[in-house]
């Protein structure tokens, strides 16, 4: 045997010992889901936010409306700070969508506002949630249709500035239940919008997370990462760090690996469950999990 030979025999044998040992399949495929963090659990303390997540190895984080009016002037200061930090915007919160049409022009205006400091910060995505549900019935299917119909143009808006609008599905709005958001999907043209699904919220509205992406690989975007669990509160249920509650998040991500799923998952913990915890305390358990439990790099 020449040494080119003897060169590539090794090295197919040491792909095939790799490969039998489960490492190069996972090194392929969770170098394609990226691992962000939401800023929300600091609760508006962004810079901290920022200084934490770096600290912990995140590279993208998620920044919300608040950031909107003391640097929509000074986009470069933030942005120089996300540089600092080596982060990425990976996702924006743009806030609410009105369907109301008295509200159609002015709710179109905020959000492109929104896609435009979004460019300026080096983001390309922001979310959209929606208007609060009614109090005593369920939405009609005509609200959930106006609710696509709005994000369909705000889209289409921030789509000529790079920037992609996506809806999140959410509990106490428009798109609490499976079979709302199906309405809101079916509807939404997805050429201008796509799906952030939070599976959280999914799994609380009664779905499976994991069953929604498979249905939904076509128009799916991208995650937000936590769970839930049962509670005394007034819901009766809180969000948690992951691997604490309700969701069954290692198929979460067995289901993106099927649909080979290339993006952005953000965790978003909505704020601190417990008392004697700190947003960086949250972070360092989310961490562990997706590190130590899932086995995915952040």
């Amino acid at each position: 045997m020449n040494r080119r030979n003897f060169l590539q025999n090794t090295s197919l044998a040491m792909a095939a010992t790799l490969a039998g040992a489960g490492w190069l399949e996972a090194a392929v495929k969770k170098g394609d889901i990226k691992i962000g963090y939401s800023a929300i659990t600091w609760g508006g303390k962004d810079e901290q936010a920022m200084t934490d997540l770096a600290g912990l190895g995140f590279k993208g984080i998620q920044l919300r409306a608040n950031t909107f009016g003391p640097y929509r002037s000074k986009p470069s200061e933030l942005k120089d700070a996300l540089i600092k930090n080596n982060l990425t915007l990976c996702m924006f919160s743009s806030g609410n969508v009105e369907i109301d049409p008295a509200k159609f022009e002015s709710t179109v205006d905020t959000h492109v506002a929104h896609a435009s400091f979004v460019k300026a910060l080096g983001g390309n995505a922001m979310q959209l949630t929606n208007s609060l549900r009614p109090k005593d019935r369920a939405p009609s299917t005509e609200e959930l249709k106006k609710l696509a119909q709005v994000m369909n143009e705000i889209g289409k808006q921030t789509a000529d500035q790079g920037v992609q609008a996506v809806y999140h599905n959410h509990m106490n709005q428009l798109g609490e239940t499976p079979e709302e958001v199906d309405v809101i999907v079916q509807a939404m043209d997805p050429r201008y919008i796509k799906l952030l699904l939070d599976i959280a919220h999914y799994k609380q509205g009664g779905g499976e997370p994991h069953e929604a992406i498979v249905k939904y690989k076509d128009i799916i975007h991208s995650l937000h990462l936590k769970d839930t669990k049962p509670a005394e509160t007034k819901s009766g249920y809180k969000f948690v760090e992951l691997g604490q509650g309700r969701v069954d998040v290692p198929a979460v991500f067995k289901a993106l690996d099927k649909i080979k799923f290339k993006g952005w998952a953000v965790v978003e913990l909505d704020g601190v469950p417990d008392p004697e915890k700190s947003p960086l305390i949250c972070a360092e358990i989310n961490k562990k999990y997706i590190t130590g439990v899932l086995k995915y790099p952040v």
